[in-house]
């Protein structure tokens, strides 16, 4: 009885101490305003149901909302002018050397070109309609054929048409010499500009990224897992895993509760072990999580919620997030 009894205590203790370590009533108001982040740019949308890696997005888009092409300059411009803080996009290595702006790893879904996208030339790349596979309708229609021709940018295009914008560019694969080369592109930038920056993907190219720029902030599949479940673990005192320091961290709100002095604590936490944290939708597993995407998505925030907002419906989500205050 009386080991028992000692135990209780323990017990007891730990709770005490966990709660006063973490509860949101003790923390003070997390300041400023929700970042925001746009997937793609201003981007046409689609039904997450039945998504896989290698699902053919363009050819079931929903009726579309406005007249942008996700990866393209205007799309990015528009996202930045209704409201986004950031703007998410993707690159691939060409075959003379280049980096392009463009989702796929290779071109029949989107475009009205063939094979495999790093394999080709840039001028190869800049001749073809990026809007060329887009339907609403099942292939009845294509409101977006012939509107997309040329606008495949360089990542040297983007980062010299937003010098001041914030992004985060994602590498398609897994591939260590692309994250050298990106690496290499990335050094030459000031290092304001390259403060800017985030760069995320499979983890094989981003060490090779962090071997060649130890300050750039980065993330992948594999360092987000760690860091969470060693939080999850240890997080409780208030200590911050190294994994969790200085990067981004895309956590799905189904699973927000999980995280220790979720969610003004944590922020507050990861904040000052110069990490971001973006709220995604919820993940119910497969290849694909939603977006902050809906009013009801807006809804369910946190009260005084001043994280990141991951979205893939930026012109939509911006307005409701300015409206509640959030």
């Amino acid at each position: 009885m009386r080991v028992l009894r000692v135990l209780l205590t323990l017990v007891a203790l730990f709770v005490v101490v966990a709660f006063a370590l973490n509860t949101n009533l003790l923390a003070p108001p997390s300041q400023g305003k929700p970042t925001l982040l746009a997937h793609r740019g201003l981007a046409q949308t689609f039904p997450p149901d039945g998504i896989e890696n290698d699902t053919c997005t363009a050819t079931r888009i929903r009726p579309p909302e406005h007249e942008f092409l996700e990866n393209t300059i205007a799309s990015m411009r528009a996202a930045f002018a209704v409201g986004a803080d950031i703007v998410e996009f993707d690159v691939h290595p060409t075959a003379d050397g280049h980096f392009v702006v463009f989702h796929d790893w290779t071109l029949e879904c989107r475009t009205n070109g063939t094979g495999v996208t790093r394999e080709k030339t840039l001028a190869e790349l800049k001749a073809l309609d990026v809007g060329y596979g887009y339907t609403a309708d099942g292939g009845k229609t294509h409101p977006f054929r012939g509107m997309g021709v040329g606008l495949m940018p360089t990542l040297d295009e983007v980062l010299a048409a937003f010098p001041d914008k914030r992004f985060l560019i994602h590498i398609k694969s897994r591939d260590a010499a692309e994250g050298r080369m990106l690496a290499a592109r990335l050094a030459k930038l000031p290092d304001d500009a390259r403060a800017k920056l985030t760069v995320y993907g499979h983890d094989t190219p981003l060490a090779a990224v962090r071997d060649a720029l130890p300050d750039m902030r980065t993330t992948g599949r594999g360092t987000l897992v760690h860091c969470l479940l060693r939080y999850i673990g240890v997080g409780w005192s208030g200590y911050v895993p190294a994994a969790c320091r200085n990067a981004m961290l895309l956590v799905p709100s189904n699973y927000a509760w999980v995280l220790w002095g979720w969610p003004n604590r944590f922020l507050a936490r990861m904040r000052e072990a110069g990490s971001e944290v973006y709220l995604l939708g919820p993940y119910a597993g497969g290849a694909f999580t939603t977006g902050i995407d809906t009013a009801l998505d807006v809804g369910r925030l946190p009260a005084g919620y001043r994280g990141g907002i991951w979205t893939n419906r930026i012109h939509a989500i911006a307005p409701l997030i300015a409206a509640q205050g959030h």
